[in-house]
């Protein structure tokens, strides 16, 4: 074990961010943030009420109402959003630095999310300009044409795992319609969103148009869904979190987009790649601490391929290194919360009676102290299991034999969720239908979520509602008007002439 490195430069306590100032909550209340390594407190952030999303949505209404960005051209816009990516850019190593320190991600899987982040930017920078509209001509008598207009203050709700990227996703497409917004970042990991502000800033993005309201889901995010002056709620999370939101906007009739749970299936037929396919589900459940919306964390292997694969999957977990976030040697690091940890080892105790234990189990030796569990793999899972039908979101994976397409197919299927789906298999008819009768919202085959920003994202079932991603965020963020324009003379009855 490396000594627990902690960044240089943490701010003395975390503030909102309102009409272009750093503000304290109206009451002054604060929470403490928590450091994932030793789970001490480490910094006190502001604690946002009703009062503190009053505030922000004040300002972003404002701005959207007068100031310029609303009315800017497609161009300025842009400009402004590459200068963006061009301070993201700029902060990859201490972004990388800050993130790993406040949610306990590897060091060498934060690295690079700065230039994810800055490419959300630059492609929705090119997307407002190169958007076209439909248009339609009557020929002699009428042009009909849509008319794009930015719907106005858009409340956006995001995670804590990877917040400062996921963040992007959403600010990306929103200021680039022409929206202000008023972000509210997961309260566990606050710190990252925290660079927003002086980005902007230095970018010359206008006051009011971005406002950041730190504090808990059940205060902030509440008061943001429920405000009457925000008509759009884009939320990144839990699918009990997504049914609340969905019921508290629904008298205001609100535009909601959300991308909720995941079960995610691996399937694995005997004619796939072995050694490709190994690779790729242990990266896609133990990567990022397995705290990830998308992880595969059902694999469905084919019968006679089954014995082969436990024996190959389960060795090369118990080998994966569990250790400092700083490390990089490490690949899995610790969780984000004492609460999520407590969360995960609930189920894998529940697992020990559900599977049969393949590797993992409990907290790694030598890791006394901390957010730690051990990549933990379970065989032999029936359909309903709970570890099954579940969302664990940690470093915890189900392991499932199937003998036919069909009963593939209804394993796959048989939850709640429908997030993502993973396919193995070199027979090219197969792939193309399971691919289009699993009930997911994305599909890769022969990979792991790869993301093409220009496709996409979102679920079905409990896993999501809406999609976002190319052009289906830019429909989020705007109102499309049909323009009806007369060419020539108009045949209307003329009604209440007297014959």
């Amino acid at each position: 074990m490396t000594p627990h490195h902690v960044p240089a430069g943490l701010p003395d306590g975390i503030r909102h961010y309102i009409d272009g100032r750093v503000v304290d909550s109206v009451d002054g209340g604060t929470f403490e943030v928590l450091d994932p390594v030793t789970n001490e407190p480490y910094v006190r952030a502001a604690a946002g009420t009703a009062a503190d999303v009053d505030r922000a949505v004040e300002a972003a209404t404002l701005a959207f109402r007068q100031g310029p960005w609303p009315r800017m051209k497609a161009r300025e816009r842009a400009r402004i959003l590459n200068r963006i990516a061009d301070a993201v850019e700029a902060q990859n190593d201490r972004l990388a630095e800050l993130e790993t320190f406040d949610t306990g991600l590897p060091i060498t899987q934060a690295l690079g999310q700065a230039l994810r982040a800055a490419e959300n930017f630059r492609f929705f920078a090119d997307l407002i300009v190169a958007q076209s509209d439909d248009a339609y001509q009557v020929p002699g008598a009428q042009l009909n044409y849509v008319h794009r207009k930015p719907i106005g203050v858009a409340g956006l709700i995001t995670p804590w795992n990877t917040p400062f990227m996921l963040e992007s996703w959403k600010l990306a497409p929103a200021l680039a319609s022409g929206c202000t917004v008023v972000l509210k970042p997961a309260e566990f990991t606050p710190l990252s969103a925290s660079l927003w502000a002086g980005i902007f800033e230095q970018a010359g993005l206008p006051p009011g148009v971005f406002n950041l309201v730190n504090g808990l889901g059940e205060e902030a995010g509440d008061a943001l869904v429920r405000h009457p002056g925000v008509p759009l709620i884009s939320f990144t999370g839990e699918s009990r979190t997504g049914q609340l939101i969905f019921a508290n906007a629904a008298p205001m009739l609100k535009g909601l987009s959300m991308e909720l749970g995941g079960k995610s299936p691996a399937v694995v037929f005997a004619d796939a790649d072995l050694d490709a396919a190994i690779d790729s589900t242990l990266f896609g459940v133990f990567s990022l601490n397995g705290e990830r919306c998308t992880a595969g964390s059902r694999i469905l292997v084919e019968r006679p391929v089954y014995d082969e694969f436990l024996e190959r999957y389960a060795a090369r977990a118990a080998n994966i290194v569990v250790g400092d976030p700083y490390d990089p040697a490490t690949e899995v690091g610790a969780l984000v919360h004492p609460e999520h940890v407590d969360k995960v080892m609930g189920y894998v105790e529940l697992g020990k009676s559900e599977g049969r234990l393949l590797a993992g189990g409990g907290r790694p030796p030598g890791l006394e102290t901390g957010n730690y569990v051990a990549p933990t793999v379970f065989a032999d899972v029936a359909p309903d299991a709970r570890i099954f039908q579940e969302e664990i979101f940690g470093p915890v994976v189900t392991i499932t034999p199937f003998d036919t397409d069909d009963e593939a197919l209804e394993l796959a299927n048989g939850t709640r969720y429908g997030l993502a789906a993973y396919l193995w298999t070199t027979d090219l008819e197969r792939a193309h239908t399971f691919a289009h009768r699993v009930e997911a919202g994305m599909v890769w085959l022969n990979s792991h979520n790869v993301r093409d920003l220009r496709t996409p994202f979102g679920g079905v079932k409990a896993s999501g509602l809406g999609h976002e991603g190319g052009y289906r965020s830019i429909d989020f963020y705007t109102d499309q008007q049909a323009v009806h324009i007369t060419l020539g003379p108009v045949h209307t009855p003329r009604f209440g002439v007297r014959r």
